[in-house]
């Protein structure tokens, strides 16, 4: 199976998810569902069906969880040597060329991508134009309302 990409930040991330959901969660819910099966006929009950359903679901994601750690390549951005080259785990200053607007994203891996915090996903149109760029070049994105050019302005590795 491919690895997949992965900053450290993220796989720290993921590894605390997996780690409530075995400590916390999977306990909570075999109380829930303890308690449920209590209160006697389980044909009917409403409480013992939702806990079975939250801990299959709890369960599909620690599953999930680990198969992607299991399968992550983990990249850390201040390790890397790219020679100035947008590269996964890149931190990227651009400016519109239409608006002049500037902005800085970092490139991550599909899971950890947040446009609220900047991260940008590897697979995201943007992502892939920037991929292999110098500061100074411009990248030409097709994005729904058509194409559109950044410039980059600077490239680091945080």
């Amino acid at each position: 199976m491919n690895k997949t990409p992965l900053t450290v930040a993220g796989a720290e991330k993921l590894r605390a998810e997996l780690h409530r959901l075995k400590t916390v969660e999977r306990p909570n819910v075999i109380a829930a569902i303890a308690e449920a099966r209590s209160h006697g006929d389980l044909s009917e009950n409403a409480e013992y069906e939702a806990a079975k359903d939250r801990q299959g679901f709890i369960e599909g994601r620690i599953m999930e969880v680990e198969a992607k750690l299991a399968n992550a390549q983990i990249i850390d951005p201040k390790l890397l040597d790219a020679d100035g080259r947008c590269v996964f785990g890149a931190t990227v200053e651009l400016e519109d060329m239409d608006s002049g607007q500037i902005v800085t994203y970092q490139i991550v891996g599909d899971d950890e991508a947040d446009i609220k915090a900047n991260k940008i996903s590897i697979s995201s149109p943007i992502a892939r134009a920037l991929i292999g760029k110098y500061a100074g070049d411009i990248a030409e994105v097709q994005a729904p309302g058509g194409v559109r050019e950044y410039e980059v302005i600077d490239v680091r590795y945080i």
